[in-house]
């Protein structure tokens, strides 16, 4: 969380969130729908956060826990120091199940989900190929694997599994690194830090006396390899990993940029450089995020990174990245080209601009008016509470960002002409997207600080035709994470990959979604499973969900509604 200096900020000709442009059409558009859903809506309160452990909760999730097709949400409880230390926090998520009639219904106590503590991320998978999707909860103190047994119950097999880990944990992530069919974990961790022997590190940051990271010791990461009896191994030494320089991690995500067939892995750092883990094919790993580009800022600067995402903003087939930073640094947008190089392009493509002034954490890619092009939304919300004492900095409470994607390799920021700042702003942290409500349109979750979640429906009305898919692995892994898809239409190739864990530690739905522009059909779908195994749909129609077993094709459709409705 390091800001970028003085000369570089009056260089920049800046633009204002909130002054969307009168001439701009909202091409994407979102309602809050707290009310709609049965949720309450966030409200005024401020409390204030002197210790970094209270700032940086926390994670949201999009999964289906019972497979009714239906998406489920998970958000994790975070915690004050006084309630953590005489009670040991609260349980560590909360989980709303979706009733019909898009409402949704806490059913954290008879889910089982009951283990305490204080609450930092999500991600979900299926760890024992049994085809329900498992969750892993990431919090200060320690984490939980909960293991699902069928109708959204859930058994805490943290102590069984060996993945409960310690100190202050944040990221987490699942990938079969080993292509072996079995999904392992890897966990990132931030300072170290004791709410018993709490020392109150003081920074000065703008004339306020804070607790920031700068000078603090950072705690080691967490690989976990699944030994495929219910118990995973530490491998994080032996796979090279446990980040030794003791990084101070946040998100993480895995994915295979160089298009060789084995999952990658990417982790921010705040306030050191990002690691690129160029994955050996033989359980190692080599950290080449220097020599590949995606480090540090194109000025040579190591930034605040909270979160981040792998996707194909330019539909070239390869990955880019695109990573959530501290207030005076803009969000990065690395190009990736297939080869194992990255071109910074935040500043070329507009991201940087609009961004610069804003905390951002919760972000990731999505096609959210289903043109056939990944745009980019991301939460933003301050550290420290005194912020707002201070005349002309950005408030503690901040709006969202959301770039259009022109297809020309800029964006075009649009957060006010969407809607997503119609509610009044809350300090956000992560992200999570998936199609709520089953009509074809990415939607979002949004965790905020000592307040409920946020749920925004993306209404946005237009004829383009869009699909969802749902892979499920036979020979790979069940939920069939790090499969990678292509689909091709009269207009071009599109390319998608199945994550675990993403944004600013959180989960987004594990369906594949493409927007299809004005094309109706596909007129060819391959997959690449994940462990590196191929096949083909040919002439697949569009405006359904689909279910994809391996090697058995189609075997499951639900039309969406009609374009436009």
């Amino acid at each position: 969380m390091r800001p970028l200096g003085l000369a570089v900020v009056l260089l920049l000709n800046l633009t204002v969130v909130g002054q969307t442009p009168a001439s701009q059409v909202p091409v994407i558009h979102f309602h809050s729908a707290n009310r709609q859903i049965g949720l309450p809506v966030p409200g005024p309160e401020i409390s204030e956060k002197k210790y970094i452990v209270q700032q940086m909760s926390g994670g949201v999730a999009l999964f289906d826990c019972d497979n009714d097709g239906k998406l489920d949400m998970a958000v994790v409880n975070d915690s004050t120091i006084d309630h953590y230390k005489n009670s040991g926090g609260d349980p560590l998520i909360t989980l709303y199940h979706q009733e019909d009639g898009l409402k949704f219904k806490d059913i954290t106590k008879q889910a089982g989900l009951t283990r305490k503590g204080w609450g930092m991320g999500i991600s979900v998978a299926d760890y024992d190929n049994d085809g329900l999707l498992d969750i892993y909860v990431t919090g200060y103190g320690g984490n939980a694997l909960y293991h699902n047994l069928g109708n959204c119950k859930f058994e805490d097999v943290t102590d069984k599994a060996g993945v409960g880990v310690g100190g202050f944990s944040t990221g987490s992530a699942w990938a079969d690194y080993d292509r072996d069919g079995k999904v392992d974990l890897f966990v990132s961790r931030y300072i170290h830090t004791e709410v018993d022997r709490l020392n109150e590190i003081k920074t000065n940051y703008k004339g306020l006396m804070v607790e920031a990271p700068w000078g603090m010791h950072g705690e080691s990461d967490l690989l976990f390899h699944n030994r495929g009896n219910g118990t995973f191994e530490d491998v994080s030494q032996k796979a090279g990993v446990s980040d030794p320089a003791t990084h101070i991690g946040l998100g993480a995500v895995w994915g295979d940029y160089d298009n060789d067939g084995w999952p990658d892995l990417y982790v921010a750092n705040d306030t050191e450089p990002n690691y690129l883990y160029h994955n050996k094919h033989d359980g190692t790993f080599e950290d080449v995020a220097l020599l590949a580009g995606a480090a540090v800022s194109a000025e040579g600067q190591p930034l605040g990174s909270m979160g981040v995402d792998f996707g194909d903003f330019n539909n070239d087939g390869n990955l880019d990245i695109t990573v959530a930073t501290f207030a005076y640094q803009p969000i990065e947008l690395h190009q990736g080209n297939g080869k194992g190089e990255f071109q910074d392009e935040t500043w070329p493509a507009k991201t940087g601009q609009p961004s610069f002034r804003w905390v951002k954490w919760g972000i990731g890619f999505a096609d959210l008016d289903n043109d056939g092009r990944q745009d980019i939304m991301v939460a933003s919300g301050h550290i420290y509470t005194a912020i707002d004492t201070l005349p002309g900095e950005p408030g503690y409470k901040e709006p969202f960002l959301l770039y259009h994607n022109s297809g020309k390799g800029t964006f075009d920021e649009m957060a006010q002409a969407s809607g997503l700042n119609d509610e009044p702003l809350q300090s956000r942290r992560g992200i999570a997207f998936g199609d709520i409500n089953n009509d074809g349109n990415i939607d979002a979750v949004v965790f905020n600080q000592n307040q409920p979640p946020s749920v925004f429906i993306n209404d946005t009305k237009n004829s383009n035709h869009r699909v969802l898919f749902k892979l499920v692995g036979t020979a790979s892994n069940r939920a069939a994470i790090g499969a990678r898809m292509v689909i091709e239409t009269t207009t071009g190739e599109q390319m998608r990959e199945v994550k675990a864990g993403s944004s600013y530690l959180s989960q987004s739905d594990l369906r594949l979604h493409f927007g299809l522009g004005k094309d109706a059909t596909m007129t060819k779908v391959s997959i690449r499973w994940p462990n590196g195994k191929t096949e083909e749909l040919k002439d697949v129609p569009a405006d359904a969900i689909y279910t994809v077993i391996e090697g058995e094709g189609i075997k499951g459709k639900v039309a969406l509604p009609a374009a436009g409705m």
